[in-house]
């Protein structure tokens, strides 16, 4: 059996070695020697199987015990440290070394494509924090670095919108301020300077009087819409009969339209609506004043009030010079006034219908301008009826 064991373990790529009864090895094999400690060939030897993957994982070591003629033997089975491993290992760990570098390219690649539009993004938000907003990027992208370009330049849009807004607001408030005060100075070096008539010194005094009672309207307009905006003054809902709050408005202003005496028409059906009484009220005030502003002597308004299954209607219509069809998207901006009213005969600063539209929007109403039936202006607002258990929409 030794002579044939000798051969197989020539011919293997396992080195073989066997153990008799006293530890001492029995087999000769030239080529790998196998030698195990003196305790793992006591305990083969004793019965057990000894496992040894030692140090060097790729030479693994069993000892296997049997017996032959009541003899106890051990069998130890090491894989050889041959060539052909070594080669292929080899040629494995350069696989993986060329894995590793592709893979590294790759990845900086990716990076690159990621990082360089982020790093435009970086940029444009810079420009942008320094009151730039001309942010351009031309990208066909689908990805979501793709819809991150679109998001930002659809952002630094809107922020250019805003920022000709704010400028266009800030040169409209410096007009409306600037012409009465250069009147009120006027009037006054007038007064101090020049010898003049009770009567002529009384007219003066009359225009410094307008002028000042003009700056005081834009001042409060002002706080009224800042206030809005920014909800400063939440509303306080309560329900109440919107059609005798109508008829309320239209007594408070009968000496502005008995002056130019215009004829104001009722047709107000009871409704009761659940909103903020004064900011509603304001609504009907600043309608009615810009409706007998731009109504002729001797004009009419008609006033009706209505309510549908969900929605109370209100319409207010005047037969004056109107609204320009182009222009009725833009009446409800501040300082917005139609090329037919910019005259010192009307009074106003463009702020009345802006605070409209922002007291209707807080209501989640909706407010149109459209043409009379006699080509002055006619204006529809429609509220919800419905009771709302929560504070008004800012």
């Amino acid at each position: 059996m030794i002579p044939f064991m000798n051969d197989v373990a020539g011919l293997s790529i396992y080195a073989i070695q066997l153990f008799d009864e006293s530890g001492k090895p029995l087999l000769v094999d030239g080529s790998e020697v196998v030698v195990p400690d003196a305790e793992r060939i006591r305990l083969a030897l004793a019965g057990d199987v000894v496992r040894n993957t030692g140090k060097e994982r790729r030479n693994p070591m069993v000892g296997l015990p049997f017996s032959v003629d009541d003899k106890s033997y051990a069998l130890f089975v090491k894989l050889k440290s041959n060539d052909l491993w070594l080669q292929a290992n080899r040629e494995v760990n350069t696989e993986l070394l060329a894995i590793f570098l592709v893979g590294a390219c790759l990845v900086l690649v990716a990076a690159r494509s990621i990082v360089k539009p982020l790093l435009r993004l970086r940029d444009a938000a810079g420009r942008m924090a320094k009151g730039h907003f001309d942010v351009r990027f031309r990208s066909n992208r689908k990805d979501e670095i793709g819809q991150l370009n679109a998001s930002f330049v659809e952002m630094a849009h809107e922020l250019s919108k805003l920022d000709r807004m704010r400028r266009e607001f800030v040169a409209n408030v410096s007009h409306e301020i600037q012409s009465p005060l250069t009147s009120i100075s006027g009037f006054v070096k007038a007064l101090k300077e020049k010898p003049m008539s009770e009567e002529k010194r009384f007219y003066y005094l009359s225009i410094i009087e307008e002028e000042a009672e003009r700056l005081s309207r834009l001042g409060q307009n002002l706080l009224r819409l800042s206030a809005l905006q920014h909800d400063r003054h939440p509303g306080q809902p309560t329900a109440f009969r919107l059609d005798e709050q109508l008829r309320n408005v239209v007594i408070a202003l009968e000496p502005q339209w008995l002056e130019k005496q215009i004829a104001v028409e009722l047709d107000l059906k009871p409704v009761t609506v659940y909103a903020d009484k004064d900011q509603l009220g304001q609504v009907w005030t600043n309608l009615l004043d810009n409706g007998i502003k731009f109504t002729p002597l001797h004009g009419t308004i008609h006033i009706c009030s209505r309510a549908d299954s969900r929605s109370a209607i209100v319409r207010i219509i005047d037969n004056g010079i109107g609204i320009p069809e182009d222009q009725r998207s833009d009446i409800f901006k501040a300082f917005h006034k139609a090329d037919k009213a910019r005259n010192r005969a009307v009074k106003g600063n463009g702020l009345g219908l802006s605070i409209v539209k922002q007291i209707v929007d807080r209501h989640e109403g909706s407010i149109r301008a459209e043409a009379g039936p006699d080509g002055g202006a006619a204006f529809t607002v429609t509220l919800p009826l419905g009771r709302s258990s929560g504070p008004l929409r800012p």
